[in-house]
């Protein structure tokens, strides 16, 4: 998850980077440094800098993503040279994403498995005020990012499931336990047969980039491509209502579904098997906190753990009525 708001100027962190520094510098262009380093505040999954270039040919920013945290640093190979092979691919198509500078998956030169890449305009907006717009904006955005046709040779892995029915854990501040065995009992079958699209995965507001008003918001930009699958649109359709159930509450969760429609794309019309993916993805927000941290860090300090886990169960039992 990467972040454009909030960056905080700094000499160091708490993660050595000198080797991976090195490294940056290596790949500038003659005459170019590394002006300003600012850590990059929201993300989760990664320690994420914005770096200030300056040179000959005038100013420029990139973005570092490095992986420190053991469980991702185990699997970065695989995760970094997805998201670079993703970044290449999406260079030819109109989906506003960034351009891959370098990759060291391996960390064979970085003191962290690390991927460069350049810096995209705008922020990511994720207050209450001008939701429902920008909600719009991200249904017309991810209507665009299925439609891409990908060679079977190039397309990413087929999705993963984040939750299963016999690990499911309800959130600690749970009131309605049985909303959360309801969920559990949609997803104890085999998943339903679907046409394959090219998924973002972690699509979401916080890896949308805005510019303009918020009453006529412009995505300039989307990020964090590391998780990209092959699988059901309405995964990922899923995936953005239940973080927009959490930020705003459950009716601009149930909402998305319809908005995506509008702006044109193309969901099962079995409304159990819609409730299959939708309570699949639900299900992965047990722990809620995983995306509520980084947008506490952004300014969403309402976001308790009591309000996301009411937030969360509304919503489900929303999703029952209409589709259960």
């Amino acid at each position: 998850m990467l972040p454009r708001m909030g960056a905080t100027t700094e000499d160091a962190t708490e993660h050595s980077w000198s080797a991976t520094r090195a490294w940056v510098e290596k790949t500038l262009s003659a005459g170019e440094r590394i002006e300003r380093v600012d850590r990059l505040r929201g993300g989760w999954t990664s320690v994420m800098r914005g770096l200030h270039i300056t040179g000959p040919d005038g100013p420029r920013s990139l973005v570092l993503r490095s992986f420190v945290k053991p469980f991702f640093v185990r699997h970065a190979e695989g995760l970094l040279n997805r998201e670079a092979d993703i970044l290449r691919l999406l260079a030819a198509t109109d989906v506003p994403a960034a351009t891959l500078v370098a990759v060291d998956a391996t960390a064979r030169h970085c003191d962290h498995p690390s991927l460069l890449m350049t810096r995209l305009p705008g922020a990511v907006r994720l207050h209450d005020e001008g939701a429902g717009i920008r909600a719009d904006e991200l249904a017309r955005l991810l209507v665009s990012v299925h439609r891409l046709r990908v060679p079977a040779p190039r397309r990413p892995r087929r999705y993963q499931a984040w939750a299963s029915p016999d690990h499911v854990t309800p959130p600690a501040t749970t009131r309605r336990p049985e909303l959360w065995r309801r969920a559990a009992d949609v997803i104890r079958r085999e998943p339903p047969p679907y046409e394959g699209r090219f998924l973002h995965r972690d699509f979401h507001p916080g890896n949308v980039l805005l510019t303009g008003p918020d009453d006529a918001p412009r995505v300039s930009g989307v990020v964090d491509w590391v998780e990209t699958s092959w699988g059901p649109a309405d995964l990922d359709v899923a995936h953005c209502a239940t973080a927009l159930a959490l930020l705003h509450g459950a009716p601009a969760g149930m909402d998305f579904a319809d908005r995506y429609t509008t702006a044109g794309g193309t969901l099962t019309p079995d409304p159990r098997s819609h409730l299959y993916w939708r309570c699949l993805d639900t299900l992965g927000y047990g722990d809620a906190e995983k995306v509520a941290a980084p947008w506490r860090a952004l300014g969403r300090t309402d976001l308790t753990p009591e309000v996301l886990t009411s937030r969360l169960e509304d919503y489900l039992d929303a999703l029952f009525t209409r589709y259960g």
